[in-house]
């Protein structure tokens, strides 16, 4: 009998759900050798799972995951078992269904990362992901799961992948749970409120987070998440930090300090608690014992509005500033804009944004339309440039559902649909998309009637859009009413229209925006009738207005409003506009001054704009600058600033990735114009052997390490994942390698990274060895006799520098 949301809910509203524990580290206690399949072994040793998830049950677990974490058809290929994903995840979750069979307790069919980057921060095809899951799931069903879980997410995108791919499978409650890092961000940079936002938004049953940390710093991620959670929050923290001891990988928290975290976490909000690695069924019970009495957090967010991108939250409302909503990006007078959308070309778009972001913009309107272009395609790579290289969230500006559909789909965040009027036609296509994709919506007050001149009418058709999207389960928080501005020179009368509807919008606390540059067209000096209208408007309770952030007297009338209005805390964003503005320096408009070729290659390198810096290259080298040149004074400054942005943390994965990717294209293009030994920042005779070690099949970061390590100029031997020891150091000896960087994200396979070290030292070999990945740090890489430790991809930069200057 399929289990429905409305009886899970009902669940949840009665008590805090009790999750089960760790899966990989109690198959090894019982005999699952290091390197093997857990998936493939576990079917040819039933009886080890069906044991472990007895003893989970006995302790108090309410649902248990099926064993298939590393389920999907791209982990099951590494060993040979990518034609039987469906057949092995349909008897993996049987096999769960029977350990859980004469008990109450639910069945979980677990997704998990594929180990690749989704795009548009990586090259695995969006649909390919979404395909990889549904195969999965496809066999978790046929196995009668009671519902999903989708857990140890590191990418956002990558979330979004496996959620779609079950919703569009099933009814079936569907739980969501992302890995942060140590300061709180997921690998791509995204925020615990970003990432539940989106989620829910998409239609998780429920957010939360496991693995990567102890329960201390888990609580304080479900702290920010609460007071804007509309669904439940699920915490499956680790046995707090790994360390090893004769060997062997322990964790720094016994069951009953674990589970004395418990009344904790239900005063934060959970209302699903388990644990991650290195807890069993003595760490379930203890959050059994601990738990008693404990009633459970319901829903208590208070109505708010908010779009993001996958790296930042805009909350948009009367309680906060008036949100800019840049309209520069649309080719309709714009005509390089117009060309370079022709031919497939996106410079301008990226000056476009970045140009409105720096002057106030916090949200980007998107729009592409224009005749003789393939819109769709178009609007789809927009999108995925744009949520690389501006943290705004974006406004999807089409008038096609297709063409909105495709953006909305690849769009890794909550967007703004602009727009949605009570035109039937358009009604009943994207009332449904905005559902679907989480989307908020631009509340168009015009029908088949046409644009109405009263503002009472404009009330009727306002209720009308709002009751029909009520019927599609959203809320009037996700709508924002367009005022409808009309040009005062042929009707004295619209913008008093306007200014009633807003602040009835106002009354029945529904969010506004206007356009603004309409009111005054066909007057001339319409700067001043643009800036009066839009003071106006924010008196009657204006929340976004959609305009050019590059008129100054427009965003100085913005903030002064915001002041006035007690929307601008203590006046900040409006004293640091005007505070110390005679210090700073001129921009330059680089369409009348636009710069050398040798300038925009630094740019491009800046910004990761690799599909232009091989004709900046090109066009510099016909100038007559040296190749030698281009590298030392402009490819090295550049990819070293990026570092240090990354560093200071201006800059995340997805910058770095980019301008590392641009650097690569560079050296690729100027190889044949230089000498062997400079193509890169150091001299390519340092060679670095990089591995994932025996057992762990994860090497995601691994590989962002490599590309770092090759754009620095070190020779990079990657050998790939799942390496055994002796074939480390085998390569290690032919290739005459200073250096070894071992990575694991495994519990069960970090102890790995000693074996490596040890037979090195067993051999006399003098390699400098550095690790990495998500569970071990610093003080591990002392344990194990490493020479350092590196976080992420530019500390691993320079660990490797520093090592080789100790040869």
């Amino acid at each position: 009998m399929m289990m429905k949301r409305a009886f899970f809910n009902e669940l949840l509203s009665k008590r805090i759900m009790i999750l089960d524990g760790a899966t990989g580290t109690e198959l090894q206690k019982r005999g699952m050798p290091n390197g093997a399949c857990p998936e493939k072994w576990v079917i040819e040793h039933p009886d080890v799972l069906e044991e472990i998830q007895h003893e989970y049950i006995k302790a108090g677990s309410d649902i248990i995951y099926t064993c298939t974490f590393g389920g999907n058809r791209i982990k099951l290929e590494e060993y040979g078992w990518g034609e039987k994903v469906v057949e092995i995840n349909r008897e993996l979750a049987l096999l769960s269904k029977k350990a859980a069979a004469g008990s109450k307790c639910l069945v979980a069919g677990g997704l998990a990362p594929t180990g690749n980057f989704i795009e548009p921060f990586g090259g695995m095809p969006f649909e390919n992901a979404v395909d990889i899951f549904k195969e999965q799931v496809r066999g978790l069903l046929a196995g009668g799961v009671d519902l999903f879980i989708i857990e140890t997410m590191l990418d956002i995108q990558e979330a979004r992948a496996a959620l779609l791919a079950v919703k569009e499978s099933t009814d079936l409650p569907v739980l969501v749970s992302m890995t942060f890092g140590d300061e709180g961000r997921t690998l791509t940079n995204s925020d615990p409120i970003t990432v539940l936002l989106i989620l829910q938004s998409l239609g998780a049953d429920a957010v939360g987070v496991n693995c990567s940390t102890g329960p201390r710093d888990m609580i304080e991620i479900i702290s920010l998440m609460k007071p804007y959670a509309r669904v439940p929050l699920l915490a499956k923290p680790n046995a707090g930090l790994p360390r090893l001891v004769n060997g062997v990988t322990k964790f720094d928290l016994e069951a009953e300090e674990f589970g004395a975290y418990a009344k904790d976490f239900a005063r934060a909000g959970v209302n699903l608690l388990g644990g991650c690695c290195g807890t069993s069924a003595p760490y379930i019970e203890s959050i059994k014992r601990n738990i008693e009495g404990c009633q459970p957090t319901g829903i208590s967010a208070k109505p708010y509005s908010a779009l993001t991108s996958s790296r930042k939250t805009v909350f948009v409302g009367f309680n906060n500033p008036v949100a800019i909503i840049g309209e520069r990006i649309n080719p309709t007078g714009k005509k390089q804009l117009g060309e370079e959308l022709r031919q497939g070309k996106f410079s301008e778009v990226r000056r476009l944004a970045a140009e409105q972001v720096e002057n106030g913009a916090d949200l980007l309107d998107v729009n592409v339309g224009m005749p003789g272009i393939d819109e769709k395609a178009t609007m789809v790579e927009v999108v995925k440039l744009l949520s690389n290289i501006v943290e705004s969230p974006l406004c999807l500006d089409s008038s096609s559902p297709d063409v909105l559909e495709a953006a909305l789909r690849i769009y890794p965040g909550k967007a703004l649909i602009n727009s949605i009027s009570a035109e039937k036609a358009k009604l009943e296509k994207l009332l449904p998309l905005a559902k679907k994709y989480g989307a908020m919506f631009i509340l168009l007050p015009l029908s088949d009637e046409g644009v109405p001149e009263e503002a009472e009418t404009r009330y009727s058709i306002v209720k009308y859009i709002l009751d029909r999207a009520a019927e599609h389960g959203i809320s009037q928080n996700e709508a924002i009413v367009d005022g409808l501005v009309m040009t005062v020179s042929s009707n004295q009368r619209a913008a008093l229209q306007t200014l009633q509807l807003i602040e009835w919008c106002t009354k029945l606390g529904c969010a506004t925006t206007i356009g603004l540059s309409n009111v005054s067209f066909g007057l001339p000096q319409r700067d001043f009738i643009n800036a009066a209208f839009l003071a106006m408007a924010v008196g009657k309770g204006l929340c976004t207005v959609i305009a050019n952030p590059n008129d100054d007297m427009l965003i100085n009338i913005k903030l002064a409003c915001d002041v006035l209005t007690s929307r601008d805390k203590n006046s900040l964003k409006y004293i640091g506009r005007f505070t110390g503005n005679n210090t700073e320096q001129p921009k330059r408009d680089e369409r009348s001054n636009p710069l050398k070729p040798v300038e925009k290659i630094f740019k491009a390198v800046l910004v990761g704009n690799k599909e232009e810096v091989v004709s900046f290259l090109n066009a510099a080298i016909h100038e007559g600058v040296k190749p030698e040149a281009i590298v030392d004074n402009y490819l090295i400054p550049a990819i070293t600033e990026v570092g240090e942005l990354y560093d200071e943390k201006k800059y995340f994965l997805p910058q770095l990735i980019q301008s590392a990717e641009t650097v690569k294209t560079a050296f690729d293009y100027l190889q044949p114009y230089i000498s062997q030994n400079k193509t890169g920042l150091v001299n390519t005779s340092v060679s670095i052997i990089l591995a994932t070690v025996k057992g762990d099949i994860h090497d995601i970061g691994k590989n962002i390490v490599g590309l770092m390590l090759s754009n620095y100029g070190f020779n990079v031997i990657d050998l790939g994942k799942d390496v055994r020891a002796e074939d480390i150091i085998t390569k290690g000896k032919e290739t005459g390698a200073s250096i070894i960087g071992l990575s694991a994200l495994m519990t069960t396979t970090m102890v790995e990274m000693k074996n490596v070290i040890n037979l090195a030292k067993d051999q006399g070999l003098k390699f400098k060895f550095m690790i990495g990945g998500a569970i071990v740090n610093d003080k591990y890489a002392v344990e194990i006799g490493a020479d350092g430790y590196a976080r992420d991809a530019y500390e691993a930069v320079k660990l490797a520098k520093k090592l080789s200057f100790e040869e």
